[in-house]
C-alpha cells in the first residue's frame, strides 16, 4: 500500500511539474534538458558559416534578394543564437533591384565566408553579377562596411594563415586559391592557381581552415545527392587527399514536390514527390568550429523542401586526423537529437526572433525582411500609429510588388494572420497576404464596383476565386504544413469565424527565388500611377508542433512500437526482440508492450511489460544482439536516447553503438542497433511510430 501511495504521489508531482513548465509557442532547439534537436531554426538559414572569437560564436548565411541582407546571430552554446545585426542594410545595383523594369529573384547576397582577425570581423559574399563584396567591422554590432574587390570568386572562402598572408579559395569541381593583396580586395598578381584540380570529387561551398599545422578544405556536392567532402594537405601544394565527410543525413526527409527544371526556366510543370530520395535533403554546405573545450562541431544546412534551407548542428568526431561529422561508430551520420555542445556556457532556451507584430515599436522587428530593396517614402510606421502602412505603386502582379514585407515560413507547420484595414484603399488597388514562391499565391481585398471582395489566386494554375465582404477590414490567413508542403488560406470578418477560401495551395522547390517559402504583406496597383493605402494592423504566427518535441518522451508510460517501414510491432521474445504481425492492435500481448524509464538528458530505458527484463544491446549491436536482460546495470548498453521524429514517430540511438534500433523490414528477423540513420522514407526499420496503452 505504500508503495502505491509514493508511486501516486511521484506521478502527480511530475505531473504537476509539467503543468508548470510553460508551453513553447514556437520552435526551440534548446530541449530544455541538456539536448537539442535539429533543426537549430525550422526556418530557412541557408549556406551558414560559423566563427568563435573567445567563448562567443557567430553565424551568418545567405539573404539572397531580401532587405536588409546578411544576418548575424550570436551565441555562447551552439544551440541558442540571438540576432545582433544586419551586416547590409541595403545593397542597390540598379533598378532591377528595386523591382523596376526587372528582378533579382534568387540572385543577391549569397554564399557568405565569415571570418575574425587582428581586431576585425569580414564578410565576403558573393552577388551576381557583381565582384565579390567585402564587408568588414569592429564589432559584430557595426557599423560594417562594404567595399567591392576587384575579382569575382565563386563561393569564397578565406583562410589567415600563420605567417600572416591571407589566402582566398573559390570554385566548383575545380578549386582555385590565390593569396589576397594587403587591403584584402584583390589577388596579388602571379598568385592564383589551380589548387585541387577537375576530377577529384571536390564541390562548392568552400570552407577553409588550418587546424594543428595541416590545411583542411570542406566542400559540398550536390549531385546527384547532397555529401560534404574534404580534402587536406600538409602544405598549400599539396599533395591533397580526400574523403566523405557526411552524406545520406537527411532526418528521414525525402525529395517533395518540384518544379520540372526547378523553375530556372520559368516554367510551372510539378513534378510528383519522391519519399524515398535523399537528393538535396541530405546535409551538405557549412563550417567546422572548436568549443574552449575542444570539442568540435559542425553547422550545415539540408534543403528541406518547401520551407527552404535548414541549418543544423551535428558533432565532429576527428578519426585518423579528419573531421567526421557523427559519432564514433557511426561516422558521416548526425544525430537529430544530442546532448548539447560543452562550451562552458549553457544558455536560457530562447528563440532567435519574435515573430508576431502588432506594428506598435519605432522600428520593425529584425524577422522582417523587405522584398527587393524598399522605397521607402511609400510606407510608415508613423503615419498610424499601431500599424504598417503600406503605399501603392503600379505594379503588374504580386510578384513586382515594391515594399512587399517579408518573414521567413516556419515549419513543420504555421498559421500566420494578419489584420488589414483597407479603407484606403482606392479602385485599382489590391492588398493582402501571399505565400511567396514561384509559383506564389496570395489572398487579398480590393474595392470594386459592387463594393468589397476577397480575392484567391494560385500563379500555378491562374485560377482566381473571388468572394464579397461587406467591409474593408478583414482578417486574412494562411496555414502551411511543410511535411506535406502544402498551403491554405481563409478569411474572417469578425477575426473568430474562418471561411476557407480556394484550393490546397502546393509548394514546389525551386531555384527562382532561391528560398523557401514566405509570408508576405503586400499592397500595389494595377493603375499607372501610386494609389491609396492599406493598414496592416497586427500580424500573428502560431506554430502548432512548436512544442512537440520537448514534450513527447512519454515518461513513466507503457508504449508500443510499430515499425514505419512494414507495420510489425517489436515484440519480446525468448529474452530477444523480434517483430510480430499476428496480433490484433486490441489483443496487444505484453510481451508488445514496454515502460519508458527516463534517465533525463532524453534517454530513455524500455523494460519489457511481460517482466522479461529491459531491452539492452550486447555484442557489436548486430541481429540477436538486442536482448532482455532483468538487471542491465549501470552501462550504456540499456540506455538509448529518444530521437523523436516528430509526426508521432521515434528513432531510438543506442548509447553503446551510436546506431539505432532497428528491425529489417518485411524479413522478420530479430533486432538489431545497428542502422546508421533514418532513410529519407524512414523506411529502413528504424523509425517507428509509438503509441500510449490506455
Amino acid at each position: 500500500m505504500l508503495v502505491c501511495v509514493v508511486a501516486l504521489a511521484l506521478v502527480s508531482r511530475a505531473a504537476r511539474a509539467d503543468e508548470a513548465v510553460e508551453k513553447r509557442t514556437t520552435w526551440i532547439a534548446d530541449n530544455g534538458n541538456g539536448t537539442f534537436t535539429n533543426p537549430l531554426f525550422y526556418d530557412e538559414f541557408s549556406d551558414p558559416d560559423v566563427i568563435r572569437v573567445g567563448e562567443d560564436y557567430y553565424l551568418t548565411g545567405t539573404t539572397m534578394h531580401t532587405m536588409p541582407g546578411l544576418p548575424i546571430l550570436h551565441s555562447r552554446d551552439l544551440v541558442n543564437w540571438r540576432f545582433v545585426a544586419y551586416a547590409c542594410d541595403v545593397l542597390d545595383f540598379g533598378p532591377e533591384y528595386r523591382l523596376q523594369g526587372g528582378e533579382i529573384y534568387g540572385r543577391g547576397i549569397w554564399a557568405p565566408c565569415f571570418r575574425y582577425h587582428n581586431g576585425t570581423y569580414y564578410i565576403f559574399s558573393n552577388v551576381n553579377g557583381r565582384k565579390t563584396q567585402l564587408f568588414r567591422a569592429q564589432k559584430p554590432e557595426g557599423p560594417w562596411t562594404r567595399n567591392e574587390m576587384r575579382s569575382s570568386l565563386h563561393d569564397i572562402s578565406v583562410l589567415f594563415d600563420d605567417d600572416g598572408r591571407a589566402y582566398a579559395v573559390w570554385g566548383y569541381n575545380e578549386i582555385m586559391i590565390g593569396e589576397l593583396e594587403p587591403d584584402l580586395l584583390g589577388i596579388k598578381p602571379g598568385t592564383q592557381r589551380v589548387l585541387i584540380a577537375k576530377g577529384h570529387g571536390m564541390g562548392e561551398g568552400a570552407h577553409f581552415y588550418k587546424i594543428k599545422g595541416k590545411y583542411y578544405l570542406i566542400s559540398t556536392n550536390y549531385e546527384p545527392m547532397g555529401y560534404m567532402v574534404c580534402a587536406r594537405a600538409d602544405r598549400l601544394d599539396g599533395p591533397w587527399e580526400r574523403v566523405v565527410l557526411s552524406a545520406r543525413e537527411s532526418f528521414g526527409t525525402g525529395t517533395g514536390w518540384r518544379l520540372r527544371g526547378l523553375g530556372r526556366d520559368g516554367g510551372m510543370d510539378l513534378v510528383q514527390p519522391n519519399p524515398s530520395s535523399t537528393g538535396a535533403c541530405a546535409m551538405h554546405q557549412g563550417g567546422i568550429v572548436e568549443t574552449p573545450t575542444g570539442e568540435w562541431w559542425a553547422i550545415s544546412m539540408m534543403d528541406a523542401n518547401s520551407v527552404g534551407r535548414l541549418s543544423c548542428l551535428s558533432p565532429v568526431t576527428w578519426s585518423e586526423g579528419w573531421p567526421y561529422y557523427g559519432l564514433p561508430g557511426n561516422l558521416t551520420r548526425s544525430p537529430k537529437t544530442w546532448v548539447k555542445p560543452a562550451t562552458g556556457y549553457s544558455d536560457t532556451p530562447a528563440a532567435t526572433f519574435r515573430r508576431s507584430d502588432d506594428f506598435s515599436g519605432p522600428a520593425l522587428l529584425p524577422i522582417w525582411q523587405w522584398n527587393h530593396v524598399p522605397e521607402n517614402g511609400h510606407w510608415s510606421l508613423a503615419e498610424k500609429p499601431g500599424a504598417l502602412r503600406l503605399h501603392t505603386l503600379p505594379a503588374p502582379d504580386f510578384s513586382r510588388a515594391r515594399n512587399s514585407l517579408t518573414q521567413r515560413a516556419m515549419g513543420p507547420e504555421s498559421v500566420a494572420t494578419v489584420t488589414i484595414d483597407a479603407n484606403g484603399l482606392q479602385s485599382a488597388d489590391t492588398a493582402g497576404l501571399a505565400l511567396l514562391n514561384f509559383p506564389y499565391a496570395t489572398l487579398s481585398i480590393g474595392r470594386g464596383d459592387g463594393g468589397w471582395a476577397i480575392t484567391w489566386f494560385d500563379q500555378r494554375t491562374g485560377e482566381t476565386r473571388q468572394t464579397a465582404v461587406s467591409a474593408g477590414r478583414v482578417y486574412l490567413r494562411a496555414r502551411c504544413d511543410f511535411d506535406r508542403d502544402v498551403g491554405q488560406f481563409s478569411y474572417s470578418v469578425d477575426g473568430k469565424t474562418f471561411v476557407p477560401m480556394g484550393e490546397e495551395i502546393v509548394f514546389p522547390y525551386q531555384l527562382k527565388t532561391f528560398q523557401g517559402v514566405r509570408y508576405a504583406l503586400f499592397a500595389y496597383t494595377t493603375g499607372a500611377k501610386a494609389g491609396g493605402f492599406a493598414d496592416f494592423e497586427d500580424f500573428q504566427l502560431e506554430e502548432p508542433r512548436a512544442d512537440a518535441v520537448r514534450r513527447e518522451i512519454p515518461s513513466g508510460r507503457t508504449i508500443t512500437l510499430t515499425s514505419v517501414a512494414d507495420g510489425c510491432r517489436v515484440s519480446a521474445w525468448n529474452g530477444l526482440l523480434r517483430p510480430r504481425w499476428d496480433s490484433a492492435p486490441a489483443e496487444q500481448p505484453l510481451s508488445e508492450q514496454f515502460r519508458v524509464q527516463d534517465l533525463g538528458r532524453g534517454r530513455v530505458k524500455l523494460e519489457a511489460a511481460d517482466g522479461s527484463g529491459f531491452v539492452t544491446v550486447t555484442g557489436v549491436g548486430a541481429t540477436g544482439d538486442v536482448q532482455l536482460v532483468k538487471s542491465p546495470g549501470d552501462g550504456d548498453g540499456a540506455v538509448f536516447q529518444w530521437v523523436d521524429m516528430l509526426r508521432g514517430q521515434v528513432m531510438l540511438l543506442s548509447l553503446k553503438t551510436n546506431r539505432y534500433l532497428t528491425i529489417a523490414p518485411h524479413v522478420g528477423e530479430l533486432a538489431s542497433a545497428d542502422a546508421p540513420g533514418a532513410a529519407a522514407d524512414r523506411k529502413e526499420g528504424a523509425c517507428f511510430s509509438w503509441s500510449v496503452v490506455p
